[in-house]
């Protein structure tokens, strides 16, 4: 059997980015299936593999979006995992970063909170992708269950990237768990972590850019020394 290259799964890596934009051509549950069979090999504790996923299509995707985006005009925010307390220092550059290249490619200025605010709310759209899988963990499983779903979102997405399609995983959807609850009939035994956008990405400016990767010497802090280092 082939093996990936190194080099082939860097490529791999360096083209997944989040999609923003999608065409509204369905992907095939044949496509969907094979994105689902191959992240689910990734690893998790004792192999408990505690993701569940549920998967629109259309047209419930376009149900989904529609009462999602009314709901989010005026509910309050409920999300059951806490949300970050807040970000500073390096966190916080890299996120207004991340958030001032989005904005100047779909031409939102500095200070327009109006323009800026609309394109939040395109979160609860889905971004106009076909598709959405929700993932949920089980609740007494705790936070290492949250970390496997992590690693489970990553294969997604790569997955996904092999296979043509284009994602985003979504906190923000999470922030209206009561709903997504209610919607999908998701018993209080799980915990609603994240929704993942996905389908064909648009050709569109607002899928062009791309953000930075930190350099090592930024997040690696290395103990002991190799024979390499030594010589």
């Amino acid at each position: 059997m082939a093996e990936m290259t190194f080099e082939a799964f860097d490529a791999l890596l360096r083209s997944r980015h989040s999609c923003r934009a999608f065409t509204d051509e369905a992907v095939s549950r044949a496509d969907i299936e094979a994105i689902l069979k191959a992240a689910q090999r990734v690893p998790s504790w004792c192999n408990a593999q505690p993701w569940k996923v549920e998967i629109t299509e259309k047209p419930e995707t376009d149900r989904l979006r529609e009462a999602l985006f009314a709901h989010a005009q005026d509910a309050p925010y409920a999300p059951e995992i806490d949300w970050p307390e807040r970000y500073s220092g390096v966190h916080q550059w890299r996120r207004k970063t991340c958030g001032l290249q989005l904005y100047d490619s779909v031409g939102i200025t500095r200070g327009d909170r109006a323009a800026s605010g609309a394109q939040m709310l395109e979160n609860f759209r889905l971004f106009g992708a076909p598709h959405m899988a929700l993932i949920t963990a089980p609740a007494e499983l705790g936070p290492y269950a949250y970390l496997d779903c992590g690693g489970f979102v990553t294969g997604f997405t790569l997955a996904a990237q092999a296979r043509g399609v284009g994602s985003i995983p979504q906190a923000a959807v999470a922030a209206y768990a009561p709903f997504l609850r209610d919607w999908f009939g998701i018993g209080e035994d799980r915990v609603i972590l994240c929704g993942i956008a996905f389908g064909r990405a648009a050709d569109a400016p607002i899928n062009q850019f791309r953000t930075e990767r930190a350099p090592l010497t930024e997040w690696v802090t290395w103990h002991g020394k190799t024979e390499e280092d030594a010589t």
